[in-house]
C-alpha cells in the first residue's frame, strides 16, 4: 500500500484529494462561508422519557449543511472536511450559540443535546465562551447537555477530563455517547462525572435476539441506578425492543422508531 509523507507534494495530493471529495476549490473557504453566512440548518430528534414525567425531555441537535438547488446535505459528506480542516470548534460553537438563541426564544423541549468533537475537547476557549453567551441571553446553563463520545473519552482522558470539569462548572450536563460499542467500561462515566450515557446501538438493536446483548443492557442500567446517571438507549426501531427497554428500566428512548429527526422549530418551538 502507498504511504504518503508529510512533503510538500503529499502534502499538496491531499489537499487536491480534499477538493475533489468535497467538490469545493477551497474546502476551508466554503465551510468559513456556511458559517458566517449561516448556511447550515439545525435538525432535532427528541428522546423519550421512559419514567415519569414520560414525554420527550431532551433533543439532540443535527447539523445540515444547505449546497445548491436548496439540497440539505447529511453530516457524513460534510463533517469529515470540517475535521480535516481543523474547523469542528467552530462548528460546534456555531451549533450551541443557534440551540442557546432556540431556547432564547423558547422551547417546548426543555433541554437539547449537542455533539462535541474530539477537537473542541480540547478547546480551552469554548467553554467560558458558552457561559457568556448563556448569561448574556438568560437561558438556564441545564438546558444544555454535551455528548462526548465514548472513543474520544478513552483516547483523550486528559482533554475530555478537562472539559467535563469546564462545562459542569457552568451548570451544564453531559453524556457518554456510543456507550458499549466495543466493550463496556464504566470508568468514564465517574470520572467525567456525566449525568447521561447514551447505550450504542450495537446493543439496542440485538436486545430481542442477544442474551449477551440483554446482560450488558442490564449491567449499565444498574451501574447508572448506582451512580446516578441516567440511561438513554439509542437506535431504538422496533416496538418490541421499546418493551424490553421499559422492562429493564432503561430512563429515555431515541431512534427512528420513536421519532425522526426533523427542523429544530418543528420539535422545539411552543
Amino acid at each position: 500500500m502507498a504511504q504518503f509523507n508529510q512533503t510538500p507534494d503529499g502534502d499538496r495530493f491531499l489537499e487536491q484529494m480534499d477538493r475533489q471529495l468535497a467538490g469545493w476549490d477551497d474546502p476551508a473557504a466554503r465551510l468559513t462561508q456556511a458559517l458566517e453566512g449561516d448556511e447550515l440548518e439545525l435538525y432535532a430528534q427528541p428522546i423519550l422519557a421512559l419514567r415519569p414525567p414520560e414525554g420527550f425531555q431532551i433533543a439532540e441537535l443535527l447539523v445540515r449543511l444547505r449546497e445548491e438547488e436548496a439540497a440539505l446535505l447529511p453530516p457524513g459528506e460534510f463533517l469529515p472536511v470540517f475535521e480535516h480542516c481543523g474547523m469542528m470548534p467552530e462548528l460546534d460553537r456555531w451549533v450551541t450559540r443557534h440551540a442557546v438563541a432556540r431556547l432564547a426564544r423558547g422551547s417546548r423541549v426543555p433541554r437539547l443535546s449537542i455533539n462535541v468533537s474530539a477537537q473542541t475537547l480540547g478547546d480551552a476557549d469554548f467553554a467560558p465562551e458558552i457561559a457568556a453567551e448563556l448569561a448574556r441571553v438568560r437561558v438556564r446553563s441545564e438546558s444544555l447537555v454535551f455528548e462526548i463520545d465514548e472513543n474520544d473519552a478513552l483516547a483523550r482522558p486528559d482533554s475530555a477530563a478537562g472539559f467535563a470539569a469546564s462545562m459542569k462548572a457552568i451548570g451544564c450536563r453531559l453524556l457518554i455517547d456510543g456507550f458499549g460499542r466495543r466493550s463496556v467500561s464504566f470508568a468514564p462515566l465517574k470520572a467525567l462525572r456525566v449525568d447521561y450515557v447514551k447505550v450504542d446501538g450495537v446493543i439496542v438493536r440485538k436486545l430481542a435476539s442477544s442474551e449477551i446483548a440483554r446482560t450488558k443492557l442490564n449491567a449499565i442500567v444498574r451501574v447508572g441506578d448506582v451512580i446516578g446517571v441516567s440511561v438513554i438507549a439509542e437506535c431504538v426501531e422496533q416496538p418490541e425492543a421499546l418493551e424490553l427497554l421499559r422492562a429493564a428500566g432503561v430512563g429515555y428512548a431515541q431512534g427512528f422508531g420513536i421519532r425522526i429527526p426533523a427542523p429544530i422549530d418543528e420539535i422545539t418551538a411552543p
